[in-house]
């Protein structure tokens, strides 16, 4: 898969992890979709955003 960051940021996202490849400028989304994980959660610790990839990768 490539880069494939939306023009426009995800309405509602706030993200500061600014070594994501999908990280944009104020602290907004441009993925085209985010996947929050895992199912059975129960504090803010054990969640993970499955749609973060680094900068560098192509993945």
């Amino acid at each position: 898969m490539h880069k494939e960051n939306n023009k426009e940021p995800l309405d509602g996202v706030k993200c500061i992890v600014n070594t994501c490849q999908y990280h944009l400028l104020g602290d907004q989304c441009g993925a085209h979709k985010i996947e929050i994980q895992p199912r059975n959660a129960s504090t803010t610790e054990e969640t993970d955003c499955a749609t973060f990839r680094p900068q560098d990768s192509m993945e």
